[in-house]
């Protein structure tokens, strides 16, 4: 029993598709019953009509509200705990979710299908923001991401809706979710994907989402193990002092000197502050 869940924007160049496939992979591989929600946020072409002729649930927003919240709803108006996420532009390999379902059922929270292939690295301009939010979310985790943001990944509806509070409502919700389950334990699998090229225009405005995703992450942490952060901050400023101060020896430059000591004052300022966030959350937690 499985729910496949999809967020779609004017998507009805390949909706129907998508929708077919699903039902046809699914059936395949005798994962049934299943039910294929489509959660149609505001189109304004024929995306809900075409989907619920192709068999789709239909969970419908009457204006545009966000990726995040249109899996949250479609999650919630779910029949079955066994969820399976995807997009509606054809982008993800709909026949790797089998492969998904039974990691999931061989005991991982959350099974998540690893992107790779000259689509998923197409832009010179994503790669860098890509590396500076893989770097925060491995290092506030503390283990290895292969892929932060996939779209295509399966887990349990009881499970993922305690953590709806602190998921967002954009296109950030897979790189909170992401997070969510790495800094609370929980056991992640990753599987090889292609990542195909999208049908029709992308709804993702680079620099604006990139800097909301940069803002989730950095909140997430905070939640999660601010002293993460803080001690990021923390070593960063350190790290300036240092090279300030050897600089400043070297020259024998006397401001440079007082500059690396106020540098580093400041590196220790910013650790206790962590120290007194990790602090209020615990009597947080236990309250």
């Amino acid at each position: 029993m499985i729910s496949v869940v999809i967020p779609a924007l004017n998507e009805e160049a390949s909706i129907g598709a998508t929708v077919s496939e699903i039902s046809k992979v699914l059936t395949a591989a005798n994962l049934v019953p299943f039910e294929v929600v489509v959660v149609d946020d505001g189109s304004r072409d024929g995306t809900g009509k075409i989907a619920a002729e192709a068999g789709a649930r239909i969970v419908r927003h009457p204006h545009n509200i966000g990726y995040g919240r249109s899996l949250k709803d479609g999650i919630d108006a779910a029949q079955y705990d066994t969820i399976a996420i995807c997009d509606a532009d054809g982008t993800y390999p709909i026949t790797a979710i089998p492969e998904l379902v039974r990691l999931h059922r061989e005991g991982f929270d959350m099974a998540v299908g690893q992107r790779h292939g000259p689509h998923y690295r197409e832009s010179w301009l994503k790669m860098p923001l890509r590396a500076i939010l893989r770097f925060l979310v491995e290092w506030s985790a503390g283990r290895r991401i292969p892929d932060i943001n996939s779209g295509l990944r399966v887990f349990s509806r009881t499970a993922v809706m305690r953590y709806f509070p602190h998921l967002c409502d954009t296109f950030s919700f897979t790189t909170s979710m992401t997070l969510a389950y790495m800094m609370t334990g929980r056991f992640v699998a990753y599987s090889k994907i292609d990542y195909f090229e999208r049908a029709g225009r992308s709804k993702v405005r680079l620099f604006r989402d990139a800097l909301r995703t940069l803002q989730y992450v950095m909140e997430a942490i905070v939640y999660y193990n601010p002293l993460k952060l803080f001690l990021l901050f923390s070593l960063i400023c350190l790290a300036a002092a240092t090279l300030m101060m050897v600089i400043s020896l070297y020259f024998k430059i006397v401001t440079g000197v007082m500059l690396a000591v106020g540098t580093a004052m400041v590196s220790i300022i910013i650790f206790a502050i962590g120290m007194l966030a990790v602090l209020l959350k615990q009597i947080m937690d236990r309250a």
